[in-house]
């Protein structure tokens, strides 16, 4: 059994934000003092070039290969029951109508918060002992997701679609729940100060991931057949758990405890009180029920202009004639790319800089690149300007989708990483979801060049909520400095 990685944080939460500690006066060292929230590693004015070259020293931490190898494992089940699928289904001649019917297995994605408690407070027998509470879950479902994945493999849907669907329910249920223990494993594994280049090897590895379970599937489908391409995917998972096995389980983390209580529906009560209201009751303590609700709406908002203009992307290119060779060339090769190189840029500017400052650079960009859109729209069928747009939009998006998740993972408080991680994330899936569905209509009534705008000013309310979040961190940070600790203890 791996000894456990020394704490990376004395205190319940992994940031100022959550905790109302960060910039005090007995803290001295910058590490600890913005704990990257505010100043970044060393101090808003150092920005040099050699220190931000330096930055990138951090990704060679073994943690943070850990992390890139987990993201791998996390990624790669998402195209087995979404584009690959979709694609097999098609290969073999299943009606259009099945395959689009086949998109609802993945709901799974959308309400993991649901079942967050159970895997962030139960116990598995034997294992959580011996292994701990992240290695035992993560190690049980990756187990689980790999004869899953077989199933699905070897099922026929063209002869009797049903067993294909469950095993992708399957799958898609396993997966989900492994993303929760992942971003818990991931949050508590790293220092504050780690998060921002943590969330940028999460997103590395969940990209190559998909990658080879989208591109590497189908390589292996078209050797080997489907059945063959699916134990390739499932050999695999062997990364994920390999990972697992050698990386220490986070110290620091609270064990679950007995539940008191005479009788079992007492115990229930109290399991129930520790595990499903405590988080929630922890958010509104910790930040205040309008600040919570200022924190949510942000959670909504900020990624919505870059999605809602993301939706309708593709029917564009469409309909200024490039071919699906274009599309492909320089959307999935050099758009993959250019994502990644974002992803990159975000975490360092996050190390350099704070998780609030990277936040409202990367959104302001992010806005900007919306327009690019309309530049597309001018110039037509033009390749090189096609290449601008979706390289622009894609190593902005990287950029804003590090901080976030940077920003996201230091809301948590470690008690409860596991459910409040996967309530927030399933909030801004299911918010983007629904406020983006209506793209379609906007482009539609509209038409292109006043719907890009609209995508930009979409971007503004959540940036505004931003600028709310820095001057309430600012005020804050001032209380710290002025009532010193007892001022901190009476405003948690």
């Amino acid at each position: 059994m791996a000894a456990p990685h020394p704490p990376a944080d004395a205190g319940p939460s992994l940031s100022p934000l959550a905790r109302g500690e960060g910039l005090h006066s007995v803290s001295p060292s910058p590490r600890k003092r913005g704990e990257g929230w505010g100043e970044g590693l060393s101090g808003a004015r150092t920005t040099d070039a050699s220190g931000w070259f330096a930055s990138l020293a951090v990704y060679r931490e073994p943690r943070l290969i850990a992390i890139l190898l987990m993201g791998f494992s996390s990624g790669l089940p998402l195209a087995l029951t979404g584009a690959t699928l979709s694609l097999r289904l098609a290969d073999i001649g299943v009606s259009l109508t099945a395959i689009g019917l086949f998109t609802l297995v993945r709901f799974s994605y959308s309400c993991k918060f649901l079942w967050s408690p159970l895997i962030d407070r139960l116990p598995i027998p034997m294992l959580t002992a011996r292994l701990g509470r992240r290695r035992s879950w993560a190690l049980a479902l990756q187990a689980a997701l790999v004869l899953a994945i077989l199933a699905l493999g070897v099922t026929d849907p063209r002869e009797d679609p049903w067993p294909t669907a469950l095993a992708a329910v399957a799958v898609a249920f396993l997966s989900a729940s492994q993303d929760i223990v992942i971003d818990a494993y991931r949050i508590e594994l790293l220092r504050p100060e780690e998060q921002g280049a943590g969330a940028a090897a999460t997103q590395w590895g969940y990209r190559f991931g998909m990658l080879a379970s989208g591109a590497g599937a189908l390589y292996a489908a078209s050797f080997g057949g489907w059945t063959f391409a699916y134990v390739v995917m499932a050999a695999l998972m062997l990364v994920g758990m390999a990972t697992v096995w050698l990386t220490p389980e986070p110290a620091g983390i609270d064990d679950p405890q007995p539940n008191a209580g005479e009788t079992g529906l007492e115990r229930l009560e109290a399991w129930l009180a520790r595990a499903v209201v405590a988080p929630f009751v922890d958010l509104v303590r910790r930040n205040g029920p309008s600040g919570l609700v200022v924190i949510l709406l942000f959670t909504v908002l900020y990624k919505l202009g870059e999605a809602v203009a993301g939706t309708m992307s593709n029917p564009l290119y469409v309909l200024l004639g490039f071919t699906k060779v274009e599309i492909a060339t320089v959307a999935k090769i050099y758009g993959v790319a250019a994502t990644l190189a974002g992803v990159a840029a975000g975490g360092i500017m996050v190390a350099r800089l704070g998780v609030l400052r990277a936040l409202l650079f990367s959104g302001v960009l992010q806005m900007l690149s919306n327009l690019m859109y309309v530049a597309q729209v001018w110039a037509g069928h033009d390749v090189f300007v096609l290449t601008l747009t979706i390289g622009t939009e894609n190593l902005t998006n990287g950029m804003g989708s590090a901080a976030f998740v940077a920003y996201l993972s230091g809301l948590c408080n470690t008690a409860f990483t596991a459910t409040q991680y996967a309530l927030l994330t399933s909030l801004m899936t299911i918010g983007i979801n629904l406020l983006s569905a209506s793209g379609g209509y906007l482009a539609d009534q509209l038409g292109w060049i006043p719907f890009f705008l609209i995508t930009s000013a979409a971007c503004l309310p959540g940036l505004a909520l931003l600028l709310w979040i820095m001057r309430f961190e600012t005020a804050r940070t001032f209380a710290s400095f002025r009532d010193g600790p007892q001022g901190q203890a009476r405003n948690p």
